[in-house]
């Protein structure tokens, strides 16, 4: 018999955010224009992490992976509520196992459902009220449906995916191809080549993806395409700038400090390349972006490699 609890958004939740970030705000800031209420936790904050994980149906984790293994293990200690549903907003993957965040919250947690959020979502045009969409994935169809509802609005659709793995693998291993994208066009190279690195990158991450255990067709959805696009395009996002300043000549020590936030792809890409290896996965852009933020190539060392790679069938 399934005792597992169901979770009917029949009433205002409690949100309880750990990391007070950009991101961290911005998915608050959502939350509580839909009546909800929020309560932020951050190291330099004045709530207490106990105060904030006990008052909250819903927990939501938008710190860096850096933060996340101290984070849930603070969290394991203070202990959670019978029905509160934890969602993972965090991109990246941990350096010591190589799991990705939600892979971190369910081993701490296994009798509590796991929400991953992820899509094609800059921060500061969510901010400006800019229309988005996004995907919740579970293994709990109950826990994503709530948390669907709970942040779903006029200009933020939300949609739900049963492949909380390939959903939470498309946000985080698109940052890498943001970074090999910022390259791109901070060299000036032109649309073929983005439209070539995006077609390829996103054949790369469907090939790591599926062999961690994700589907394919994921992939094609908002949080593998559609994130794919957007941080490849745009500015506003960290590893796209990574990518565009090292190619402009500046080293990572000099990028890094300046950013207004972290940059996961450059900690994601040390950890997939040893992944990579472990699993003998092919993994050409990944690769030369790793080369590259090692500082043993140059940013058109990178692309002529990945150029002269020998002829083959698409």
């Amino acid at each position: 018999m399934d005792n597992k609890p169901t979770f009917p958004a029949t009433k205002p939740q409690t949100l309880g955010i750990l990391g007070a970030g950009v991101w961290g705000r911005t998915l608050g800031q959502l939350v509580s224009q839909n009546g909800h209420r929020v309560e932020y936790w951050s190291r330099s904050g004045d709530r207490s992490l106990e105060e904030v994980v006990t008052g909250a149906n819903i927990l939501l984790s938008a710190v860096s992976m850096k933060g996340v293994a101290s984070v849930l293990s603070q969290v394991k200690a203070i202990g959670l509520g019978t029905d509160t549903i934890i969602v993972t907003a965090t991109k990246g993957l941990d350096p010591q196992t190589t799991c990705t965040a939600a892979q971190l919250w369910q081993r701490a947690f296994r009798d509590r459902p796991v929400v991953v959020l992820a899509g094609p979502n800059l921060s500061k045009e969510i901010q400006q009220g800019l229309p988005a969409a996004t995907v919740v994935a579970s293994n709990d169809e109950s826990a994503a449906s709530l948390v669907q509802e709970v942040f779903s609005s006029s200009n933020f659709r939300v949609y739900t995916n049963p492949d909380p793995l390939g959903v939470e693998l498309g946000g985080t291993l698109k940052n890498v191809m943001a970074i090999a994208s910022g390259v791109c066009d901070g060299l000036q190279l032109g649309t073929n080549a983005k439209a070539a690195l995006l077609t390829r990158g996103l054949t790369e991450i469907i090939r790591i993806g599926t062999h961690w255990g994700a589907q394919m067709e994921t992939f094609y959805g908002l949080s593998g395409l559609g994130d794919l696009l957007a941080t490849c395009n745009s500015p506003l996002s960290r590893n796209y700038q990574v990518g565009y300043q090292l190619a402009q000549g500046k080293t990572l020590a000099e990028i890094l400090p300046d950013l207004e936030g972290t940059a996961e792809g450059v900690n994601t890409t040390q950890v997939l390349i040893q992944r990579a290896k472990t699993l003998e996965i092919s993994v050409p852009i990944s690769y030369q972006v790793h080369q590259l933020l090692e500082g043993q190539i140059t940013p058109k060392d990178a692309v002529e490699a990945l150029m002269l790679r020998d002829i083959k069938p698409e």
